[in-house]
């Protein structure tokens, strides 16, 4: 799990029983014939929901995302925030974070690309949301020919 003994990576693990729920909230709506509540979030087709345990939640410091896509595509991985109860409430789309990371990958090219201003900010946020709960879900977008199987994606902590 930690490449050294001061490293703590961390994966974000396909949550499909909450993926599902959420998907079955976007059919019973289009069931019903009804709208979502002002401001909810529904889940897209190319939206997956993943979590992150923090088996250690104090004195983490942000060291990297270690994501690899293994063909070319683009992620988008948005975190919420720690007010977002799943088994109580719907997503709202004011408990998704900013900024989001953005992952890519070119077609002519085996780096994957990001905006490290933006990855950066958002990983040091994940630092003190470690430090209010064990769990933190994130919504992650697919896009040009990307999906789950193709993307590994973890957070890497110094503790």
């Amino acid at each position: 799990m930690a490449s050294e003994a001061s490293e703590l990576e961390l994966p974000l693990v396909q949550d499909v029983p909450l993926t599902n729920c959420m998907r079955l909230r976007v059919q019973s709506l289009q069931q019903k014939n009804e709208k979502p509540q002002d401001g909810e979030k529904l889940l897209r087709p190319n939206e997956f929901v993943y979590r992150v345990d923090f088996s250690h939640q104090h004195n983490l410091r942000f060291v990297r995302w270690d994501v690899v896509l293994k063909q070319p595509g683009k992620v988008d991985v948005i975190g919420t925030s720690q007010h977002w109860t799943p088994d109580l409430t719907n997503l709202m789309r004011r408990q998704l974070l900013e900024p989001v990371g953005v992952f890519w990958r070119k077609p002519d090219s085996p780096e994957v690309e990001c905006n490290e201003a933006d990855v950066l900010e958002f990983g040091e946020r994940l630092v003190e949301l470690a430090k209010i709960r064990k769990v933190m879900y994130f919504l992650l977008a697919y896009a040009d020919g990307l999906e789950p199987a193709h993307v590994k994606c973890s957070v890497v902590f110094r503790v």
